[in-house]
């Protein structure tokens, strides 16, 4: 015959039960519990059931040799489980534990090697997938590290783009202007130009812009170049000393 293995399946709440909880405020009630729970696995066989066969001269001394409790435990642990409906007295000396039938669980040991080896297995394949995760993990991580490298490049490169994009100070380089942009002229220079020249000052970059493309002349610096050049028209435009200036506005008569 197959042998077969028992088990109590207790309910998650079993001590919040007001019996369970009541047996265990009452003088040595931890003890008293030990003794049901051991009375409730000596009847899982018998669904339940326990027989007094005379081997003591009552039922609780008889029990209590069987669970090695003492006599008085178990006639004090009898007597209020019998008075709270969690054990009855049949014929034939037979005790019913009225709980234990709801809460059996039995298999036989070839029922337990086949659950084993499927839990074994089940085992195995989580931790398949989990090496597997921490796999794809590392990969990631390794993918992270080097985008990390990669975008550490990327913010050197700007930087550098950076400092080719100022001047030796620190300040921004000069913009190209002109009509070939080739006219290179910082934001104070452009803005002083504005200023002093008004009317004039995108005509001299334009001329300067031509002449340069023109002539393939290289010029230190254009701001000056084109103040010089501004001094130069003016000079010409000038009255020259000694000479009377015969001009007139549109308003005076002849």
């Amino acid at each position: 015959m197959a042998k077969r293995y028992y088990w109590l399946k207790l309910k998650a709440d079993w001590f919040s039960d007001k019996r369970i909880k009541k047996l265990r405020s009452i003088a040595g009630g931890d003890t008293h519990t030990i003794i049901y729970l051991k009375m409730m696995l000596l009847s899982l066989k018998d669904e339940g059931k326990l027989y007094f066969e005379g081997v003591e001269d009552n039922f609780a001394s008889e029990i209590a040799l069987a669970l090695d409790e003492d006599a008085e435990n178990v006639k004090l642990t009898l007597v209020f489980l019998q008075r709270h409906g969690l054990i009855e007295i049949g014929d034939d000396d037979e005790y019913q534990l009225t709980e234990v039938p709801t809460i059996i669980g039995s298999e036989t040991a070839s029922a337990m090697r086949v659950r084993e080896h499927r839990e074994r297995k089940k085992q195995s394949d989580t931790e398949g997938r989990l090496l597997q995760c921490n796999t794809n993990e590392t990969g990631c991580n390794n993918l992270k590290q080097i985008c990390s490298v990669e975008r550490e490049k990327e913010i050197e490169r700007d930087k550098e783009l950076e400092k080719e994009g100022e001047g030796e100070n620190g300040t921004p380089a000069p913009a190209a202007y002109g009509k070939f942009n080739n006219v290179f002229l910082s934001d104070a220079e452009i803005n002083g130009l504005k200023s002093e020249l008004p009317d004039k000052w995108e005509y001299y970059i334009d001329r300067l812009s031509l002449h340069i493309a023109s002539s393939g002349k290289q010029y230190n610096n254009h701001a000056a170049t084109i103040y010089k050049w501004a001094q130069e028209d003016a000079d010409k435009t000038a009255p020259k000393k000694g000479i009377p200036d015969y001009s007139y506005s549109e308003e005076d008569s002849l």
